[in-house]
């Protein structure tokens, strides 16, 4: 049926846009706006910012996400695109997305050098504290500065990224209100972070809600997880995927993903399916 469709299509007569001298309007599609900002010197990275549907038209303020590997060659348009689509449902709430670009991923997103064995296999790694910086003092500033944010923003990430949000909620718990660790890599250093957590969380901080999932990534990872998810306690949301993979778990999670740290009010039909632990 498709081929005979398709051969059908092309014994139809030409449309009036291709005949001789004509040319189809075109328009530039514009999904956000990009913003070069120094990270070092001589190092810009990209902070690409979408605006929700809607911004344009009215006053309202909206909450933030904060996307680490947020470059266009990145995460941010599949993250962007969900966003959008779980907003139409009301499955989350509309948010600003603030894509922020990493570049050397060991070097930015990794707390502490490691290892031996890893120390050789990656001597850039441990210098997450400056790029938590960068997002303190310059992105977060920018961002307040140029739009319209309610003062509710959450953090989201992926393997080393998840790694980075992870040591974030421990060691800086106020950046953000809400954290969201997707298949968090959590094994790095022989999971010292993890093992570090319950004593962390006795420092008398206040720390907002964390999720945190694990895939079919072995043992080291999911204690990571697990010891980190334990140390949360009541804010803590555990999501346990041993059927998915490190290749696939990023793209299905991150409708729960967003449900979870941008709950709405609506009333979600249970055959819908929207449903997710600790959500609301």
């Amino acid at each position: 049926m498709r081929i005979l469709l398709a051969v059908s299509a092309l014994l139809l007569p030409t449309p009036l846009l291709a005949e001789e001298g004509t040319q189809p309007h075109t328009a530039p599609i514009t999904i956000g706006t990009t913003y070069l900002v120094d990270y070092a010197d001589g190092d810009q990275r990209q902070v690409n910012v979408y605006l929700p549907d809607g911004y344009a038209q009215g006053d309202e303020t909206y909450p933030v996400l904060y996307l680490i590997d947020g470059g266009l060659n990145q995460d941010f348009l599949h993250v962007t695109g969900t966003t959008a689509l779980n907003a139409l449902w009301g499955r989350s709430q509309p948010v600003i997305v603030v894509g922020i670009q990493t570049d050397d991923r060991r070097a930015e997103l990794i707390g502490d050098r490691g290892n031996a064995e890893e120390q050789e296999a990656f001597p850039t790694a441990g210098d997450a504290a400056e790029f938590r910086a960068f997002i303190r003092d310059t992105v977060k500033p920018l961002v307040e500065a140029n739009y319209r944010t309610s003062g509710d923003d959450a953090v989201m990430g992926e393997s080393l990224a998840g790694l980075f949000i992870a040591e974030t909620w421990l060691v800086e718990p106020d950046l953000f209100d809400k954290y969201a660790a997707i298949n968090a890599s959590l094994w790095w250093h022989d999971v010292a972070l993890g093992k570090s957590a319950a004593s962390r969380v006795k420092d008398g901080q206040m720390r907002g809600p964390i999720l945190l999932s694990y895939s079919n990534e072995g043992p080291m990872t999911e204690k990571g997880v697990r010891l980190v998810a334990a140390a949360a306690g009541g804010q803590g949301c555990l999501l346990p995927r041993g059927d998915l993979t490190h290749a696939t778990a990023y793209h299905i999670l991150t409708p729960q993903v967003l449900q979870f740290l941008f709950p709405t009010e609506y009333d979600l039909d249970e055959e819908w399916g929207f449903t997710v632990p600790c959500a609301g």
